[in-house]
């Protein structure tokens, strides 16, 4: 709970004011509410590009990533994912849970009906697109080396980690290992 001279609010609702023109803000802390509410919308919009770029990916991997051939999401033997597109996760072959996490990214970047409210499970869809990358990475090396080297893709989301979408212990993918330790440690949150 977060107080301030008699008015309270739940901590998750402190920043989730509703858009606003700038001319239209009338309070002492105006300009901090329209940079924080284009910073929620940047990270969005960002989010949503990457979901485009890595489409690009999906496509040359469903050549060699078949559900015989990769019958869970995985990246290393320590890292096997669950689907969340069902009732109850369960596991998924790689393909498939990557057709699911298109499927919800599509309904959530897409849709104005949760726009505000989406910000909050961009955290979500972030590491779940992070972990096709891991699973690209460790299965399917010359796949991902070909897109890596046309798209700096992964470079960009990995990079991305500075506003805090996904927690440091999920970065398996090793790269840019000393520029994200510095992105977290140099700079302030947004």
């Amino acid at each position: 709970m977060v107080m301030a001279e008699g008015a309270a609010c739940w901590a998750q609702d402190f920043y989730n004011w509703p858009e606003e023109h700038f001319e239209e803000i009338d309070s002492t802390l105006a300009v901090q509410q329209y940079i924080q509410q284009n910073i929620r919308l940047w990270k969005c919009e960002h989010l949503r590009e990457f979901c485009l770029e890595l489409n690009g990916l999906v496509v040359k991997l469903q050549s060699e990533c078949h559900p015989d051939t990769c019958t869970q999401m995985t990246a290393t033997e320590q890292w096997i994912f669950l689907c969340a597109a069902h009732k109850a996760p369960k596991e998924c072959p790689a393909i498939a849970y990557t057709r699911h996490i298109f499927d919800g990214a599509a309904c959530l970047l897409k849709s104005n009906q949760y726009f505000p409210s989406r910000v909050t499970k961009l955290g979500s869809l972030y590491l779940r697109s992070y972990r096709i990358f891991s699973h690209v990475y460790f299965h399917h090396w010359q796949i991902f080396d070909e897109y890596e080297k046309e798209t700096f893709l992964c470079h960009r989301i990995t990079k991305f980690m500075k506003y805090n979408l996904m927690s440091r212990d999920n970065l398996i993918v090793p790269i840019l290992e000393e520029e994200v330790q510095d992105s977290v440690s140099g700079e302030s949150e947004a």
